[in-house]
């Protein structure tokens, strides 16, 4: 299952049924007046949130969907049927955006939250509803009136607790896997990771969702990369962890200055994302030795960190406290916790953003 978080979509809400022109007929009634019912409303467009979805892959092959119209009035004063609902089913995190996506209509964050966005129309009405004294036998009658139609967009941002940021190669994917069964791809190049991921981590009898997303570059607020996209989907953490890489440093690069990129991008893109708490995270230092480490340490600090916790990600080192942290900035109940994350236990992860919980140690 391939992972698209975004898919613009055609609708269009059923039709009401006509009305209809008809006359009693029965033996022995000789004036028996008009019996023509009415139309049936049209169907609904309803969208609602369910769980176990996590990419909007379908609505790359089905782009439009119609709900079914009213079925007509029919004689002896019967009122044709109503259409159908077309109930479609989007994952948790799923937002409706205006043709011009301008304007935000809805906006799903728990499972069964349901919307209607098209109403269908109302049905016409038959000769009998056209009866008076002074007309005994109408002949005129309705047609259904027409359902609503547009074009929407619809955006999924991934619902997570904590957000992985850095720059490509930092090693956010091996962290997301030490920490979940999430299997990420990983390499020693950037861009390993294309696609958001998500993990299920447990920690303290707590759990919480881990999302990661591809490494930022400078312009990734305006798009290079495709970054704006990526950030998208870490608007609803509750605090993000700058992963630095620890031999990330080219020559004349300095610790503060991955420090400073990403922390550039986040404000340029704005949503609240740079006011969040930010926990700074020197990472692969199973690669270097103590004094190395407590110096990066320091610079990142002079460099505005409140704090650096200083881990390896293929080891484990230093990863505990790292969660002890984390657990502090997290609400009462998480996204787990209160169900409020689509994450499958047997999700395909190398291909979806999903994973399956597990208790974390070091060197699992």
């Amino acid at each position: 299952m391939h992972f698209l978080d975004q898919a613009k979509i055609y609708l269009r809400s059923g039709a009401g049924g006509p009305g209809a022109v008809s006359f009693r007929r029965e033996k022995y009634i000789e004036y028996g007046g008009p019996d023509g019912g009415n139309g049936g409303r049209g169907g609904d467009i309803v969208f609602v949130a369910v769980a176990g979805l996590n990419t909007l892959i379908d609505f790359r092959y089905t782009q439009h969907f119609k709900a079914q119209r009213g079925i007509p009035g029919m004689g002896k004063d019967r009122t044709g049927a109503a259409g159908e609902d077309l109930v479609i089913e989007v994952p948790v995190g799923t937002q409706i955006l205006s043709e011009d996506r301008e304007e935000v209509i809805a906006d799903f964050t728990k499972v069964g939250e349901r919307v209607t966005l098209l109403e269908g129309g109302m049905g016409g009405r038959g000769n009998a509803s056209y009866k008076s004294s002074t007309n005994r036998a109408p002949r005129q009658h309705q047609p259904g009136l027409p359902g609503e139609e547009m074009w929407v967009w619809l955006r999924l941002k991934l619902l997570a607790d904590v957000g992985l940021v850095g720059l490509p190669n930092a090693g956010k994917s091996t962290f997301i896997n030490q920490l979940s069964n999430t299997k990420a791809k990983v390499g020693a190049y950037a861009f390993t990771t294309l696609r958001p991921q998500l993990g299920v981590v447990r920690h303290k009898g707590r759990e919480f969702v881990l999302a990661d997303i591809p490494g930022l570059i400078a312009g990734a607020a305006q798009g290079a990369g495709i970054g704006d996209r990526f950030l998208g989907h870490i608007e609803r953490c509750r605090v993000l962890l700058h992963l630095i890489d620890i031999n990330g440093f080219g020559e004349g690069q300095e610790p503060g200055d991955a420090l400073r990129i990403v922390q550039d991008e986040l404000e340029e893109y704005g949503e609240g994302l740079a006011d969040k708490p930010r926990l700074v995270v020197l990472n692969k230092i199973d690669l270097a030795d103590g004094e190395l480490v407590a110096g990066f340490a320091e610079e990142l600090m002079a460099a505005g960190a409140d704090e650096v916790f200083a881990i390896s990600g293929a080891t484990g080192e230093g990863i505990p406290e790292l969660l002890d942290a984390v657990l502090t900035h997290l609400p009462i109940e998480t996204q787990t916790e209160t169900g409020g994350a689509a994450i499958e236990d047997d999700a395909d992860t190398s291909t979806a953003p999903g994973a399956t919980d597990r208790d974390w140690s070091p060197l699992d």
